[in-house]
């Protein structure tokens, strides 16, 4: 009877790795984020334009919530909304490849 002991190898999971080198892999996931430059353009088309978040929101049929995590950087790049946000600042806005 083997069982309860700790091997060296440890334990296998279903991919063939050993579970402890699983825990001590380093890659970060996580999605990108609207970049600092976008961010940016962002507000000075709205501010150009004399609009609030709320303003630009209704215009682009979007909620304030949207045009706030946009500019704050919260937001997970969306085309269709970045094509909006375009069209009615008058702006080219391209989610740039920043995290």
């Amino acid at each position: 009877m083997t069982a309860g002991q700790n091997k060296p190898g440890g334990v296998a999971t279903s991919s063939g790795k050993a579970a402890f080198k699983l825990e001590q892999e380093t890659e970060d996931f996580h999605h990108e984020r609207v970049s600092t430059e976008l961010k940016k353009q962002i507000v000075q088309a709205r501010t150009a334009k004399k609009l609030t978040q709320a303003q630009l929101g209704q215009l682009i049929n979007e909620k304030p919530q949207i045009i706030q995590d946009y500019e704050s950087g919260k937001a997970i790049p969306n085309p269709q909304v970045l094509s909006k946000l375009s069209r009615v600042l008058g702006v080219t806005l391209r989610k740039n490849s920043a995290k």
